[in-house]
């Protein structure tokens, strides 16, 4: 039998995500994505204080969005119990939130023992592929797209006229966007929210079958840790944006050939990952504010159980406000 603080780990991450997810959305619609941000970074870290944990934060938030964060090196927790690393994006899609507009979630990932997840230094983004368990082991970033939509069909069984792809819609990306169109595959282009975008593609019932594209470095860890408990499989690579920022690569000894695969994102085996909707989409449903109250809508996993579960839950805010209060004091 599981030790207890392990079993009850992924119930007491979620209550952290909610809180983020129910400030953020305060925000929704209302063109100030600092502000949703700084909202859910609150509630998060007000959450996290109460943990049973000795956590470090291994990514943060706020440096790609020069946005308020928990910042790398924050010790999180109660200080005993489970030495853990820890990821967080309080609100994974902030320019989404500030348009109303669907896919927004809050994010958080324990790997058990320090050291356990990958630290991409300053650079802030990672050329990505994340496939789900029916396709994990025949993707290679360094291969063609073509190839690797070859490889995608052929687990599933299916041909690549009938594959999804989920790409972030930047320029950057436009030779992903390329490739996969005149390979004769279909294409979901995404505004924000890579790691939703990586989760689908592990998701029963979805059309997305592979994600590709060059995104975030947090997003990157964050989605390592979902698929792991998912059975998917991502590979990534350091991609800096320019000059400076290669010289800055070398200056923090950081390898940009070097093509990371989910365990080298996530090396331990214990993983907890929980998110909450911010706003409405596909895969979780976005918080619901009605007299007093909140609904909210989150996913909760862990790798070593393969558990995956979904969860309604209902919020009495005033009451919240006063447990806030205790804690705060």
């Amino acid at each position: 039998m599981a030790e207890p603080v392990e079993r009850n780990l992924g119930l007491d991450l979620v209550r952290v995500t909610e809180t983020a997810a129910m400030g953020a959305a305060r925000w929704m619609g209302r063109g100030d994505k600092e502000a949703a941000d700084q909202a859910a970074v609150d509630g998060m870290r007000a959450h996290l204080a109460t943990l049973a944990i000795d956590g470090v934060v291994v990514i943060g938030e706020g440096e790609k969005d020069n946005a308020p964060m928990l910042f790398n090196g924050e010790k999180v927790g109660s200080g005993e119990g489970m030495p853990v690393d820890v990821a967080v994006d309080p609100v994974d899609g902030t320019t989404l939130t500030a348009h109303g507009m669907p896919g927004a979630i809050a994010v958080i990932a324990l790997a058990a023992g320090h050291g356990t997840m990958y630290t991409p230094g300053s650079l802030v983004y990672m050329d990505k592929i994340a496939v789900g368990p029916e396709a994990a082991g025949t993707i290679d970033l360094e291969a063609p797209v073509e190839h690797n939509l070859q490889q995608v069909a052929k687990a599933k069984g299916e041909d690549i006229e009938d594959l999804r792809a989920v790409i972030l819609d930047r320029p950057r990306n436009q030779r992903y966007i390329d490739a996969v169109r005149k390979a004769g595959a279909r294409i979901r282009l995404i505004r924000d929210g890579d790691v939703a975008g990586s989760i689908a593609t592990a998701r029963e019932k979805t059309d997305i079958d592979i994600l590709l594209g060059i995104g975030g470095s947090p997003e990157a860890v964050l989605s390592a840790a979902a698929l792991k408990c998912m059975g998917g499989e991502i590979q990534c690579r350091l991609w800096p944006r320019d000059h400076a920022e290669r010289k800055l690569a070398e200056f923090e000894e950081l390898d940009l050939d070097r093509v990371l695969g989910t365990d080298e994102l996530v090396s331990s085996d214990n993983v907890f990952f929980a998110a909450t909707g911010v706003t409405g989409g596909e895969y979780l449903k976005g918080v619901d504010f009605y007299g007093g109250g909140a609904s909210t809508h989150s996913v909760i996993m862990r790798s070593k159980t393969g558990s995956i579960r979904y969860m309604d839950a209902f919020h009495d805010l005033n009451k919240l406000r006063l447990i806030a209060s205790d804690v705060l004091d």
